[in-house]
Order: C-alpha cells, then structure tokens, then sequence
C-alpha cells in the first residue's frame, strides 16, 4: 500500500495495468494522451512485486485493472474514465491534477 500512495503522490496521472486487460488499458492511455498528458504506465505483470500492488490495489476499492489515479485520487477504471469523459468532466480534472495546461 506504501508503494502506491507513493508512486501515486508523484504523478499526477497514474495507471496500474496488467498484460490481460492490455485493450482497454491502452484505450485508456490513448484516451488521456489525446489531451497532452503523458500518464505514468505500471505494469503489473513485469514488475517482481506486482502481485502485492495488485493486493494493495483490491484493498483500496480497485476492482479490476486498469486502475487509473488522477491528481492522487482513485478515478476507478476504464468504465469511470470513459464516463467522466462522456460527462466532459476528464480533461478539468486533468488541468486540476497538473497533468495538462490549456
């Protein structure tokens, strides 16, 4: 859990993924990139202590990856990123976080 609010603290856009959920992953990575944030891609399954951010994660209310973080809060995963798009409420939360200037 110490790993990820860590990590979390120092970007302000922050994505924990795994190889089997790769499509919705880089869905979501294209989807944030379009507006000029550049967000901070961990792969789980590459690194030697993935299961226990995984686990930290679960207890953190994530239920399933990809898990995106924006400006320090849990956002949730593709569904919540996609609907806060939808809502035209991403990219604000995006300038409010520091991951973009417009």
């Amino acid at each position: 859990m110490d790993m990820v609010t860590r990590v979390v603290a120092e970007k302000p856009v922050v994505i924990f993924s795994k190889s089997s959920c790769s499509c919705m992953s880089h869905s979501i990575k294209s989807l944030i990139g379009s507006f000029g944030a550049n967000p901070t891609v961990y792969e789980l399954g590459g690194l030697p202590n993935g299961q226990q951010i995984e686990t930290a994660l679960l207890q953190q209310g994530c239920q399933q990856l990809p898990a995106v973080f924006i400006g320090q809060k849990f956002i949730g995963g593709a569904k919540e990123v996609m609907s806060l798009n939808l809502r035209s409420e991403l990219v604000p939360l995006l300038i409010r976080a520091g991951a973009i200037w417009l």
